[in-house]
C-alpha cells in the first residue's frame, strides 16, 4: 500500500478554493476501487495547514493515480502555497492494530510485575 501525506499551507483568500478542489478528489477517489481512503485534515495547531491524505493498495494504481488529469487539481492547489509543501509517500508493506497496544501494554505489565516480585524477595 501506498500512503500519500501532502501538507501545505494555504493563503486565507485560497482556502476555499483549495477546500473545494481538495473535497471534489475526496469524492471521485473515495469511489475508487484501489483507494482505501482520501481525506482531508485541517491541522488545528497551524493556521491555514491543511494535510490532503490518500491510501492506495499498489503502487502501480498509485502511479496510474498520479499521471491522471484529475490530479492536475491537486498540483494546482499545491501551488497555492504559502511555502513549499511537505510531500511524503510512504511504502507500507504491513500494519496492525489495537492487539499491538494490547501486546506493548501486557509485556510492561509482566516487567513491571516481575520487578516488584523480585523486590519483595529481597
Amino acid at each position: 500500500m501506498i500512503l500519500a501525506t501532502l501538507r501545505m499551507a494555504i493563503p486565507v483568500q485560497k482556502r476555499g478554493e483549495a477546500l473545494r478542489i481538495l473535497k471534489s478528489m475526496v469524492s471521485q477517489n473515495n469511489v475508487q476501487p484501489d483507494c482505501e481512503f482520501c481525506r482531508i485534515c485541517d491541522d488545528v495547531l497551524e493556521d491555514n495547514v491543511l494535510q490532503f491524505e490518500e491510501m492506495w493498495k499498489s503502487e502501480e494504481e498509485f502511479e496510474r493515480h498520479l499521471r491522471s488529469d484529475n490530479y492536475q487539481k491537486v498540483l494546482l492547489v499545491l501551488e497555492m502555497a504559502l511555502k513549499e509543501p511537505e510531500i511524503r509517500f510512504d511504502i507500507i508493506s504491513s500494519s496492525t492494530g489495537i492487539e499491538t497496544i494490547g501486546k506493548a501494554r501486557s509485556d510492561a505489565i509482566g516487567i513491571n510485575g516481575l520487578v516488584r516480585s523480585q523486590k519483595n524477595q529481597i
